[in-house]
């Protein structure tokens, strides 16, 4: 089982307002086909934070039926599953932030990795390649 950051979603279902550089395509496909890998069954995990950032970003860009959409689609999936978060998780994951100089939502991915042993994570962020994971983006 792979982790899902967040940034899988947001590529894959936010439409931008101008055509955007063939870099932001190419990244905008290789999301499409993760989720496409998901929705035929691959079992991910994310955090309810996690799922908060896409609603977020979704909502900012006017897409408020977007991102009740895919919130909806994540929360009743059988093969996502969205962890919940503790504050003792988000103090760990902003101990970790300060120490590696992470964003905190990627501290507390891979915090939730670690609990879980999880090793590899579906991303587009570069930060995680600063720790002991494997990130897949393809």
């Amino acid at each position: 089982m792979r982790f899902i950051d967040a940034n899988v979603f947001i590529y894959a279902f936010l439409r931008p307002k101008r055509e955007p550089p063939e870099n932001v395509k190419e990244i905008k496909e290789r999301a499409k086909a993760i989720l496409t890998r998901v929705s035929d069954g691959e079992r991910v995990v994310t955090t309810v934070v996690h799922l908060s950032e896409v609603a977020n970003v979704l909502e900012s860009r006017g897409g408020k039926k977007k991102a009740v959409e895919v919130v909806l689609a994540v929360l009743t999936s059988e093969n996502i599953e969205v962890l919940p978060v503790s504050p003792g998780d988000y103090l760990k994951a902003s101990l970790i932030a300060e120490e590696k100089n992470l964003g905190v939502n990627d501290a507390l991915a891979y915090v939730k990795m670690k609990e879980l042993d999880i090793e590899e994570i579906y991303t587009f962020d570069r930060d995680f390649e600063k720790l002991d994971v494997r990130v897949v983006n393809e």
